[in-house]
């Protein structure tokens, strides 16, 4: 970027040209997030910015206010499906266990404080919602302004229809 100012280019943000595919605040989907999954956007929404800021991801799925898994490289939807590959082992080493562990999956989305929307946005499409059903989350958060819903309309559709709540969050929240 700072090459191309070099040379009077001007880069402008990446969703100059994609409002319309950004998240609006408030819940999009037919079902709000429940009292427990709220309590765990709070909790995830804690941990998801600090991980954030570090640069490590951008994207925790917490259960129970418990972060069951962090984003690193491997991306959003692989953090997703290996939360449920983990909850789904721990309910085979104790079957009817009322633990926390068997409690619902709710994934949270940040930007990084310092996101640079010209070249990198948080984006979820049907790939991320597809990991959900698999990974068995029921609630998914990401920040208004600042997250690309890639096919929405078939997107939040198909959360409603899985009972899957997703909520845009101000990122003062």
């Amino acid at each position: 970027a700072k090459v191309l100012g070099d040379e009077g280019i001007e880069l402008i943000s990446s969703t100059a040209f994609l409002e319309p595919l950004l998240a609006q605040e408030g819940v999009l989907t037919a079902r709000a997030p429940d009292d427990e999954e709220r309590k765990d956007i709070d909790y995830g929404l804690g941990v998801a910015r600090a991980v954030a800021g570090f640069d490590i991801g951008q994207t925790v799925v917490v259960a129970a206010q418990a972060c069951v898994a962090v984003e690193a490289m491997e991306g959003t939807d692989a953090a997703i499906e290996r939360s449920g590959a983990l909850m789904r082992s721990l309910e085979e080493d104790a079957p009817g266990d009322a633990s926390t562990l068997r409690r619902r999956l709710t994934v949270v989305k940040v930007a990084k404080p310092n996101q640079d929307m010209r070249f990198d946005v948080p984006v979820i499409g049907m790939r991320t919602l597809d990991a959900m059903i698999r990974a068995g989350a029921s609630c998914l958060s990401v920040e208004a302004e600042r997250t690309l819903l890639f096919d929405r309309e078939t997107l939040l559709r198909r959360a409603s229809q899985e009972n899957i709540a997703i909520v845009a969050i101000p990122r003062t929240y």
